[in-house]
């Protein structure tokens, strides 16, 4: 099936100007035994901006973000990553890659029998082997300051909450100064006044990082507050792309249903 992409635009406030390009996926094929999961899937992330992918159960969003740090290996198309083709990369080249993209997985995946001090200083002992304890200790307490849990330092991951716990792995992303954070489900499972508060701080983190960062989310409420730009998948490809507001206003059948709009 080949979707035409809907282009929703609001008149005027076009700039001439073209944002730079961080990630561009051209053409992305995928599938698991005979099911295709990402069919012709083209879309980019600009510099310096939030975007959401929305798209129901089985749409492919998640598939897509794991085939841009080749978790997901393609069976077609291509992925440029800050200019580099992801595919041609040999495997040094890959982990560099790595080290620039946080990737924060919908359950946190900690690792439970650490203290939320040695699930920090991890990531940056296996990048940096020679790094100062000094610089390390500084490293742990910035990064819990910046989400909050400054106070959780010693604690165990079975000692968190769920909003806890999400933060506790957003920050172990952020300790090694991503340049690209790619968020699978990042309010899924918590209560409402969590949610908000992780999609702030989604918000927080873009700004304190200059980070360039794809959301992949169900939560309407998550993407009113974080999204800059807007995708919609269906069957793995892009239906429409534009500004929640834009979308939200499409005459689309299909996608004013995805809104609860008839």
């Amino acid at each position: 099936m080949n979707l035409q992409v809907l282009h929703i635009r609001e008149e005027g406030g076009v700039s001439d100007t073209e944002p730079e390009k961080i990630i561009v996926v051209s053409n992305l094929k995928i599938s698991f035994g005979t099911q295709q999961v990402l069919n012709n899937l083209s879309f980019h992330l600009n510099k310096g901006e939030n975007l959401v992918i929305l798209g129901k159960s089985g749409s492919g969003k998640s598939v897509a973000i794991k085939c841009i740090t080749e978790l997901l290996k393609p069976d077609s198309g291509s992925i440029e990553v800050m200019g580099h083709e992801v595919n041609k990369m040999n495997s040094d080249e890959l982990a560099g890659l790595r080290k620039k993209i946080g990737f924060l997985f919908q359950s946190g995946a900690l690792y439970d029998s650490m203290t939320v001090k040695d699930n920090l200083e991890f990531p940056l002992k296996r990048i940096n082997r020679r790094i100062k304890e000094n610089e390390l200790n500084e490293k742990v307490k910035t990064v819990l300051e910046n989400v909050g849990l400054a106070h959780a330092l010693d604690k165990m991951p079975s000692e968190l909450s769920g909003g806890m716990r999400k933060r506790i792995a957003l920050a172990r992303t952020l300790i090694v100064d991503p340049v690209i954070m790619l968020y699978d489900e990042p309010t899924t499972g918590l209560d409402p006044i969590t949610s908000l508060e992780i999609s702030v701080l989604i918000n927080e983190i873009q700004k304190k990082y200059n980070t360039s960062s794809i959301i992949i989310t169900h939560d309407m409420d998550c993407a009113r507050e974080v999204a800059d730009r807007v995708i919609i998948l269906k069957d793995g490809e892009v239906l429409a792309e534009g500004s929640l507001k834009e979308l939200e206003q499409s005459e689309d059948e299909w996608i004013r249903s995805f809104f609860g709009k008839i």
